[in-house]
């Protein structure tokens, strides 16, 4: 376990947060782009096509945001369609959501833009070995986070 004395935890936060938003912003602006899409819709028909049969609690939880919020996120893709709603055979208080083919064709062709974004932004920032500590760190610390229903949302 880290004390002050050993980082600058706040440091590390601020530092952690501006990279975040600053990748975030610029996959936003590549996906809009070239895709005509927001970060955030890439974020989900990934993980849609990822995990087929997920309903809107999934992706609430893989996100860490709002049911609500969610849900209504998952009526704009199925507005633009590229995701469906289907009957939940096993509890008929949800739906299971599904990519449609537009989708699945949207969701390949951005996670080409997204990775070759991402290998030029954190490819010209970081050697091969910082990247790989840093991803491992990262990882460890959103376990952490997880395991422990850190940052859940309560609603």
């Amino acid at each position: 376990m880290l004390s002050n004395d050993v980082a600058d935890l706040p440091g590390f936060f601020a530092d952690l947060v501006r990279c975040e938003t600053r990748l975030y912003n610029a996959l936003n602006d590549r996906l809009r782009e070239r895709h005509g899409i927001f970060t955030s819709q890439f974020e989900a028909l990934r993980y849609l096509r990822d995990h087929p049969g997920s309903r809107v609690a999934d992706l609430a939880a893989e996100f860490a945001i709002g049911v609500g919020a969610t849900s209504k996120s998952v009526d704009r893709l199925e507005k633009q369609g590229w995701a469906a709603r289907q009957p939940n055979p096993s509890d008929r208080r949800s739906s299971l959501l599904a990519l449609t083919d537009d989708g699945s064709q949207l969701v390949d062709a951005a996670e080409k833009t997204v990775t070759e974004s991402l290998t030029e932004l954190i490819g010209n920032a970081l050697d091969s070995s910082s990247a790989s500590a840093a991803a491992q760190a990262l990882s460890q610390l959103r376990s952490a986070l997880e395991r422990h229903q850190i940052g859940t949302p309560t609603g």
